[in-house]
């Protein structure tokens, strides 16, 4: 029997982050929020999966969530490219907490 028949389904988490990360999904001001929420609890928890980034790549972190936070608090709309770029944004400020894909 395959192993995959075995393997539990995506965390809900995992869906949502895919979900939001997904440049089909139209990018609403509660995803930002909720996606700024789950990397600062990361970062409050001491996630051991940060603790691995040097010290340039979680300043890197630091900035494109300074960047997304900023472009929550400056805008209530997006247009498709100000969506693609706010999602690079918390990609990039998840990294290390979100599997590459």
């Amino acid at each position: 029997m395959p192993s995959e028949a075995f393997s539990s389904p995506p965390h809900p988490t995992n869906l949502r982050i895919k979900k939001i990360l997904d440049p089909e999904h139209p990018l609403c001001r509660d995803d930002v929020i909720w996606m700024l929420g789950y990397i600062k609890k990361k970062v409050a928890d001491e996630d051991p999966s940060l603790m691995g980034l040097s010290q340039p790549r979680l300043m890197q972190n630091f900035l494109y969530f300074a960047e997304a936070a900023m472009a929550l608090i400056q805008r209530r709309a997006y247009c498709e490219q100000e969506a693609d770029r706010l999602r690079l944004w918390l990609k990039q400020a998840a990294h290390g907490l979100i599997p590459e894909s």
